[in-house]
């Protein structure tokens, strides 16, 4: 296997299903229970702010009781270890690779363990407090403005500049666990193999953009990632 200087990691839904948290997309995924367009939607919100904080407060409840699995622990090895720069791009809104020790990592579509206030834009941590319409903003004190510190259907990503320039630099890019159906993230990969990258694809099964990369290995992720690690830290 060939050494590269830049790598670009996407990681998916399917990276933290092995930790316990639940997929979007899957049959039995969070999309099959709920309409996205009432909870993940500005408009949803909009309409129903309660019902919208609620349904992120029962996902962060539930990130209480998750932990980091072998795949979040190998890519952190990976960051560690690997001479050349390593950036990992998350779709996922859990902490988990901050768990496992990640340093270099954007979260695209927000951190669900922060909340955001529409009055002032500030960000802060919150773990896995609740945040609903009596929640008061410490910055400048409105209360009913806060809402999840994530990004919606509809709404723009965080860091695409800096997203777009890495993938325009790497020459190894990695997407795990994602179904290929979202984008802008479903199209890291023809931006990547523009600027020449060797791209891979590591999945449970194959995604539905999994013909535009040049190589895929099939599998639990706690098992493939581990070991295409292992493969890159013996060249």
């Amino acid at each position: 296997m060939a050494q590269y200087s830049k790598i670009v990691v996407l990681t998916g839904a399917g990276l933290s299903a092995e930790s316990g948290l639940h997929t979007f997309r899957d049959k039995d995924g969070i999309w099959s229970k709920y309409d996205y367009r009432e909870v993940a939607t500005p408009e949803g919100y909009s309409r129903n702010p309660a019902l919208v904080l609620n349904f992120y407060n029962e996902r962060r409840r539930q990130n209480a009781h998750v932990k980091p699995n072998a795949a979040h622990i190998a890519l952190t090895r990976l960051e560690a270890e690997y001479p050349g720069s390593v950036l990992t791009v998350t779709q996922n809104i859990d902490p988990l690779h901050e768990m496992a020790g990640a340093k270099n990592l954007i979260h695209m579509h927000g951190e669900i363990a922060k909340a955001f206030c529409t009055a002032c834009r500030m960000r802060r941590k919150i773990g896995i407090a609740d945040i609903t319409l009596e929640t008061v903003c410490p910055a400048c004190s409105t209360a009913g403005k806060m809402r999840p510190d994530v990004v919606w259907f509809g709404e723009m990503p965080y860091e695409m500049d800096t997203i777009y320039d890495a993938l325009g630099r790497c020459d190894l890019f990695i997407s795990i666990g994602t179904s290929g159906t979202v984008y802008p993230a479903a199209g890291f990969v023809a931006e990547a193999s523009r600027s020449g990258a060797h791209t891979v694809e590591l999945n449970l099964e194959p995604s539905e953009g999994a013909s535009e990369f040049k190589e895929a290995i099939h599998g639990r992720a706690t098992e493939v990632v581990p070991a295409y690690v292992d493969r890159l830290l013996k060249t």
